[in-house]
């Protein structure tokens, strides 16, 4: 949990991101402490995923991005991977004609390229948070289930041992269960000094497992504040945890 004495991690300020003449969001500030789970939750079209994108650099922004202290001045996916940022986007992006064992070690490159050969330690770190995908170690990344390609992705990021995890939308496409037991595995991650982002449609099983969170809609920051509070907020009860949320998942623990 963030606490008062918590050092600030990662920051945006007037934080803007445009398709050409398109501004697509709109002034965004949020923050994360270390050892924090934030949320971004809000409906589809909001912002959500470009924000993401931009915070690592895919896209081109304008706006404050500051990293444990240091201004950003041009973020792009080198610099942000070199202070230790991770993306586990949408379509998970895996090599599915090569084994778990091999997408591993690819999320462990960069750590291989600047002279850190502890890739097969830090594999072992994540076979013992995803037991599972070690007993998967040899099969094609193809045949594995949704849930276990979720688990891949976020195993093949954490093998840059990230300090900032960034996830967009990891309960898309999962079964109620498989949601479950993937949050909980985000909710643990602090407990590995990973701080994580997390983007979410699945407002209530993201409130559940994170500390405090904002609504984007629009592009814009419409609501923040901590988790619980969110949770209780009438306006978030009508508009993403009534009916169409009835079976939205609660994560144990």
């Amino acid at each position: 949990m963030s606490t008062g004495d918590t050092r600030r991690l990662f920051a945006l300020e007037d934080f803007h991101v445009s398709y050409g003449s398109v501004e697509a969001v709109h002034g965004v500030a949020l923050h994360i402490d270390e050892g924090e789970i934030v949320t971004v939750i809000g409906p589809n079209g909001a912002g959500k995923t470009t924000l993401l994108g931009a915070a690592m650099g895919l896209l081109p922004s304008r706006g404050a991005l500051t990293f444990d202290g240091e201004r950003i001045a041009r973020p792009s996916v080198e610099a942000m991977v070199a202070r230790g940022v991770a993306l586990v986007p949408e379509r998970r992006e895996l090599f599915g004609e090569m084994p778990v064992e091999d997408n591993l070690l690819l999320g462990g490159f960069y750590r291989w390229r600047t002279g850190r050969r502890d890739q097969r330690e830090r594999m072992e770190e994540v076979f013992a948070i995803f037991p599972r995908l070690k007993e998967r170690r040899a099969q094609l990344a193809s045949t594995l289930s949704g849930g276990e390609r979720q688990m891949l992705a976020i195993g093949r990021a954490l093998m840059a041992r990230p300090r900032l995890l960034m996830l967009d939308e990891p309960s898309l496409g999962l079964a109620p269960l498989v949601v479950r037991e993937v949050l909980q595995v985000v909710g643990a991650l602090r407990s590995h000094g990973v701080s994580v982002l997390l983007v979410e449609q699945n407002a209530r099983a993201a409130l559940q497992v994170a500390d405090r969170g904002y609504v984007l809609e629009t592009g814009k920051v419409a609501l923040e504040g901590a988790a619980g509070d969110l949770l209780s907020d009438r306006r978030i009860i009508d508009t993403y945890l009534g009916l169409g949320n009835k079976h939205a998942v609660t994560p144990a623990g």
